[in-house]
């Protein structure tokens, strides 16, 4: 690994110091890319206004129309914690703007797949509907589409997936309207908004809508910021890049959340979760409540993670809470299994002595498809290469199919490799879609070895020595005087995530003493500047030499009633 020093630029950090910003927090926003501190102003006046995503005016007026006519509107979700907290913001959204008639419907990963297919179509149908809207889905769903619309619904598809393309043209369903800034001409410049935040600007267009027709007045107007809680869960689980726009989302609902202004479902998923709404973090949405409900996702259903979200009785959320609580263990159980399984698997590819292959692709006939995305990361994480770890379809009739899921490492782009590889070998994919770091896609069980060629193939071509190196970027060395509780605290509640790293320092230490603690991770007594503090390498079990350059996160512990800093350590150059 090698550890590499973000370039601090010294006149934005300069500018952010000069403003009143802590001189720490100045040098990693400069870091970042923050020029000035307008833009860590996270003010909903700040927002990007729906007015410039194409398409939500039309959908506003869709929308209005279908209230004014008291027509069945239908969502179709998906089964991640994206789509659920875009259907849960969907539904809530409607019926607070005066929907009568809001119900939903989401896809069984198995059975059904991903997106709107013409079944999910005539599903809707048959429910009385007579609007369908997906959410965090369908921009690729040309049959489901066109079906819907050949039985006579009306489609909005929201969505924040690339479209389609086929020879080298863009193309769309032929949906009512579309929403999706990723579409062609659409100028909206938060191009890495998540799925939730696209319903959530379709919600703030329709209101100005209904305004605009005399429904209500700026002074009794529902309050769609109750909603934020569950757009900055949905954006921090789907791990898009946090540019400017995502992290006022964020911090607008991180505001709420710890005013304790949030869903009742979403305060039991806190607690089951072991966490403390009061001081929520982002690192909670996607390590605590994101995976609670992507678990019924992968095991069970996903309409008891957007049900938890939806509703408002303390004691029916705390039910829930505590069953999606329950399958994330069972999914824990899984992954541990199949984790292992997996690793034997992708190191028989190689030789101790020789460097992996350029990509990874492992199958077992015993894998569950709903863990398979989480395995790939870990073996993606461990090995450093694009890799995708394939499950035998559950779905009835179609057992001859395999399922993968894929991820990826900075510099090659997943979805489209996939794209070349079905270029190259016509027929190979039946079904594939995604983004630069994860993608899915079906397959035959009989092309599993041309899947493997080709996409090693993109992977050969693509990859250089200097990609395949894994680096660890970094904040460089931690000034001693910034080693403090208070620091660590005012670190923890800023918006980190994705495309704007949480902290991450390095420098050189002396290793006072090490052992392992729980067999599998190893505790340190470190000296840092020549002063001692704790250290904690989680899944860590070799030991380090006397002196070693570290890269470490901050946190504070709690030892006999007093907080103490201590090192996260998260990666050791060699």
């Amino acid at each position: 690994m090698k550890i590499i020093v973000r370039d601090i630029p010294p006149r934005s950090a300069w500018a952010l110091e000069q403003a009143g910003i802590h001189p720490l927090l100045a040098q990693l926003y400069a870091a970042r890319g923050v020029q000035s501190p307008q833009e860590l102003d996270d003010g909903l006046a700040r927002l990007i206004p729906p007015t410039d995503m194409l398409g939500t005016a039309a959908a506003a007026v869709l929308l209005a129309d279908a209230i004014a006519a008291n027509k069945k509107l239908c969502i179709v979700a998906d089964y991640d914690c994206d789509g659920a907290t875009a259907c849960a913001v969907g539904v809530r959204g409607l019926r607070l703007l005066g929907a009568q008639h809001v119900d939903y419907i989401v896809p069984d990963r198995v059975v059904d797949g991903y997106g709107l297919t013409p079944p999910i179509s005539q599903r809707v149908r048959d429910s009385g509907a007579d609007v369908l809207i997906t959410v965090d889905n369908g921009i690729a769903s040309f049959d489901g589409v066109a079906t819907a619309r050949a039985l006579g619904l009306q489609v909005l598809v929201t969505d924040h997936h690339l479209p389609a393309s086929r020879n080298g043209q863009i193309e769309l369903p032929e949906a009512d309207v579309i929403v999706n800034p990723n579409q062609p001409g659409c100028t909206f410049v938060s191009k890495s908004i998540a799925g939730v935040g696209v319903m959530f600007y379709v919600l703030l267009a329709l209101r100005a809508e209904l305004r605009q027709r005399g429904v209500f007045d700026a002074q009794n107007q529902p309050k769609l910021d109750t909603l934020l809680p569950l757009v900055a869960l949905g954006t921090v689980a789907d791990v898009v890049k946090l540019d400017a726009n995502n992290r006022r989302l964020v911090a607008q609902g991180l505001k709420r959340i710890r005013a304790l202004a949030l869903p009742a479902g979403l305060a039991s998923l806190f607690v089951a979760a072991g966490r403390q709404a009061a001081t929520a973090t982002t690192f909670d949405f996607g390590f605590a409540l994101g995976p609670r409900i992507n678990a019924a996702g992968r095991l069970s259903d996903m309409t008891l993670g957007i049900e938890c979200l939806l509703t408002d009785d303390p004691a029916h959320g705390d039910e829930l809470a505590k069953t999606l609580d329950g399958i994330n263990r069972q999914r824990r159980e899984i992954e541990g299994d199949m984790r292992e399984q997996a690793f034997a698997i992708a190191e028989s590819l190689f030789d101790e002595s020789e460097e992996p292959p350029p990509a990874i692709c492992v199958f077992d006939p015993d894998f569950h498809e709903g863990v398979v995305g989480i395995v790939a990361s870990r073996i993606k994480d461990k090995l450093h290469r694009p890799t995708f770890v394939f499950a035998a379809s559950a779905a009835p009739g179609k057992e001859h199919e395999m399922k993968g899921s894929g991820r990826s490492i900075p510099g090659f782009h997943l979805r489209d490799a996939l794209d070349l590889v079905a270029k190259r070998y016509p027929g190979v994919l039946l079904r594939f879609g995604g983004h630069a770091m994860a993608a899915g896609c079906t397959i035959a069980e009989e092309h599993f070895d041309q899947f493997e060629q080709g996409l090693n193939e993109v992977a050969q071509e693509w990859l250089d020595a200097a990609t395949l190196t894994r680096r660890l970027e970094t904040d460089g060395p931690l000034k001693p005087e910034f080693r403090r509780v208070e620091l660590v605290d005012a670190l923890h509640k800023e918006v980190w995530g994705q495309g704007f790293a949480a902290p991450t320092f390095s420098e050189e230490v002396e290793v006072v003493s090490q052992r392992l603690v729980g067999e599998k991770h190893l505790a340190l007594k470190l000296k840092h500047q020549g002063q001692p503090v704790d250290g904690i390498w989680f899944g860590r079990t070799e030991s380090l030499p006397a002196r070693v350059k570290l890269a470490f996160r901050l946190d504070a512990d709690a030892w006999n009633g007093v907080r103490r800093v201590r090192f996260l350590v998260e990666g050791a150059e060699t």
